[in-house]
């Protein structure tokens, strides 16, 4: 049983240029359909990125981009602190119920007219 002259056969990825959504970039972005079903399965891009370890990751570019979204949820995380602080010293300066007493004055009022 001999295979005689064959041909060579040369492997290529299957790659699939998709618009894909990331909250941190919105470009046009080259994966593979492997990369597509694992973007999938993780939510979405930005996801994809940040739960894939390092050694995972096969290319330069893709490393690259990994550190981009890192940096950017840093901040993001950053800027988020900051307003949660605000709004706490608004909470203090205010008080906390300052919500409530607005609507005990609707629920006052409405009883003043006699609805139920």
């Amino acid at each position: 049983m001999g295979f005689g002259n064959r041909s060579r056969r040369c492997w290529k990825p299957n790659v699939q240029e998709k618009r894909l959504f990331s909250y941190i970039f919105d470009r046009h972005v080259k994966v593979t359909t492997h990369a597509l079903r694992c973007i999938d399965k993780a939510g979405g891009l930005d996801e994809y990125l940040l739960r894939t370890s390092y050694q995972k990751m096969d290319t330069e570019k893709g490393l690259f981009w990994k550190t981009k979204v890192e940096q950017r949820y840093a901040e993001l995380a950053k800027k988020d602190a900051r307003m949660e602080g605000r709004r706490e010293a608004r909470r203090r300066m205010y008080g906390d119920d300052r919500g409530v007493e607005e609507a005990g004055g609707l629920e006052s009022h409405q009883d003043d007219m006699g609805v139920d």
